[in-house]
């Protein structure tokens, strides 16, 4: 029966995954289609095993007699409740990873204005005219000018902070019933108790069957009847053995620490490349913007757009249209997880009046032209004196690949439950 039935276990799991993918697909409707298709092998193997090469017709029959004679009992509610408890935080949860790669992305490729790269090769290159050509910027001249060129990137510090801290609320909630990975690996036993639950009341779903759809032809062969022999159990559902480091609960952990590094990563770039790469260290003799002094002596202002009303070096004009879109997204997903994480008993997918699926609300994790992640016109990518590509740095290069790897091993253990 379980090799009849691997179709149906594979478009049970395929719905679960396009559901945690942000698919509109209704999570009552998959779960019932499911037992409804196992419904006709439970009744050819346990209920009626004495009829075989019944009719597609028959079958069709059975199967849709499935949801009035309820052979599974509550079972199939039962499904719904925890399939709703755990696909609804994975799903918000992954959707929150790719606002999270689409945030890195846009930052990635923002263009610097013109006073800014203006500021930045006087910085760089000017010292060279003088055949200054291994001098560094004295510090408080380096972190006007990079404050002001990262001023709006500055301004997504405080959200990205709050993102992160959400993220880890919404993870930590995830456990238990709202676990998915701890639902799909009981799934069969689940299923186990509901074809129980029907070979046990057999005679009165075969007298249902026979007033509903008839009786079916009899053949001389006699199918197998089916056996809860455990030795069998390779035939069907396989359950291996899981080491604890490998859960999907312990990566989405490890992942939530690493991250953790990087929450205050765009309010402390501009230092972070002063202090470890672009400036002279203190006491040694720098470049001001005219010549080689000992020390900078304009007012060094701090991060962000309301800081540079006075930064000497560079003119910030205001808020950057991307990032303030950054902001929105940031600040929409930030309400979306915590009121995931704060509420774990408003995840049940079921309500009265419901379409079954209970969708929430989506969150873009593209980035594309709409969003203007490279900046308008050709596309092309500007960079100057490699700011975001800084090896001293924290760079960005790894908080992406933490976000791409979470959001594959996420992907492919819906997948390989299935």
């Amino acid at each position: 029966m379980a090799l009849e039935a691997a179709a149906s276990v594979q478009e049970f799991f395929t719905d679960v995954g396009l559901y945690v993918f942000g698919v509109d697909v209704n999570l009552e409707e998959f779960v019932n289609r499911f037992f409804d298709s196992l419904f006709p092998l439970v009744y050819n193997h346990l209920i009626n095993p004495d009829v075989t090469d019944s009719s597609l017709e028959y079958s069709e029959c059975i199967r849709m007699a499935c949801r009035e004679v309820s052979p599974f009992g509550n079972i199939p509610k039962r499904v719904m409740g925890q399939m709703g408890r755990s696909l609804l935080p994975s799903r918000t949860f992954l959707q929150a990873l790719n606002l999270g790669i689409e945030v890195i992305n846009t930052t990635d490729h923002l263009r610097f204005s013109k006073e800014c790269s203006k500021a930045l090769l006087k910085m760089q290159y000017c010292p060279h005219c003088q055949g200054l050509t291994v001098s560094k910027p004295c510090m408080g001249y380096c972190l006007n000018v990079v404050r002001g060129c990262l001023a709006n990137m500055a301004e997504l510090n405080p959200h990205w902070h709050a993102y992160i801290r959400s993220l880890e609320e919404l993870s930590d909630a995830m456990r238990g019933a709202y676990d998915i990975e701890h639902v799909l690996l009981n799934f069969h036993l689940l299923v186990n108790d509901a074809i129980l639950q029907a070979h046990l009341n057999g005679p009165q779903l075969l007298e249902q069957i026979n007033r509903i759809c008839g009786r079916p032809v009899r053949s001389p062969t006699r199918s197998p009847r089916c056996s809860f022999d455990e030795s069998k159990e390779k035939h069907g559902v396989k359950i291996s053995a899981r080491n604890g480091e490998e859960t999907l609960a312990n990566r989405r952990k490890e992942f939530i620490n690493s991250l953790r590094l990087y929450r205050s990563f765009y309010g402390m770039l501009a230092d972070q490349l002063c202090v470890n790469e672009l400036a002279a260290a203190e006491g040694l003799p720098c470049w001001n913007g005219e010549d080689m002094v000992n020390s900078y002596t304009q007012r060094v202002v701090g991060n962000g757009i309301r800081a540079q009303a006075g930064n000497p070096e560079v003119r910030v004009k205001g808020t950057d249209p991307v990032i303030h879109q950054i902001i929105d997204k940031l600040k929409h997903v930030i309400q979306l997880l915590q009121g995931r994480s704060a509420k774990p008993n408003k995840w049940e997918l079921l309500q009265s009046g419901s379409s079954g699926g209970g969708t929430p609300e989506q969150v873009s994790g593209d980035c594309d032209d709409e969003d203007v992640c490279a900046g308008s016109g050709s596309g092309e990518v500007k960079r100057t004196l490699k700011i975001t590509n800084c090896e001293c740095i924290i760079p960005i290069l790894p908080l992406r690949v933490w976000f791409e790897i979470l959001r594959i091993i996420v992907i492919m253990n819906v997948r390989n439950k299935g």
